[in-house]
């Protein structure tokens, strides 16, 4: 496995070794013993969601005691991927990070607790898969806005397809941080 750090703290982009041949591919999408060295995150839970082209996701968290790592990747199709950090003592407090995650370059993210998540499908039928360090927690969740400007993401589309819930999230500006 390659990791590689961002200009984020703790937030890694991971690329699996990748073996292929006239048969197709094998990879180690996870395993432990490689990662527990700078992985102190136990995973509890796997999710996976399936979207088309254009839809947007996020930008999600789960509050503490329920907050969660997540990592982060796609099985079929590409999404811009997008994390921006919450937590309050951190130097890059409210800026963000984007990453393409693909079924042809294969990277992973490791979002660690603290950071809001959100995507965007570039791809119809794209399948997105993620594991998270705790189980989800329906009172625990928490969104930012999308688009807010204090954010400035650009997610290069237009017309994003978009959840109710995810219209009428919180503003950064009007957020406290609990991380």
């Amino acid at each position: 496995m390659n990791i590689k750090e961002t200009f984020i703290k703790d937030l890694l982009i991971i690329t699996p070794n990748v073996f292929t041949d006239e048969r197709g591919y094998f990879l180690e999408s996870y395993h432990k013993n490689n990662l527990e060295s700078l992985l102190t995150t136990d995973f509890v839970q796997d999710n996976e969601s399936q979207s088309q082209k254009n839809v947007l996701r996020g930008l999600h968290f789960q509050n503490p005691p329920h907050a969660q790592a997540k990592l982060v990747r796609v099985i079929t199709g590409s999404v811009l991927d997008v994390v921006v950090d919450l937590r309050k003592s951190s130097a890059t407090y409210g800026e963000h990070f984007k990453h393409i995650l693909s079924a042809k370059n294969k990277t992973q993210l490791y979002v660690p607790v603290g950071f809001a998540h959100g995507f965007l499908v570039l791809e119809e039928n794209t399948i997105f898969s993620y594991k998270c360090s705790d189980y989800y927690n329906k009172a625990s969740e928490g969104a930012i806005l999308w688009n807010d400007s204090t954010l400035n993401i650009d997610w290069n589309v237009k017309q994003p397809i978009i959840s109710e819930k995810d219209k009428v999230a919180e503003k950064f500006t009007n957020f406290v941080s609990p991380f």
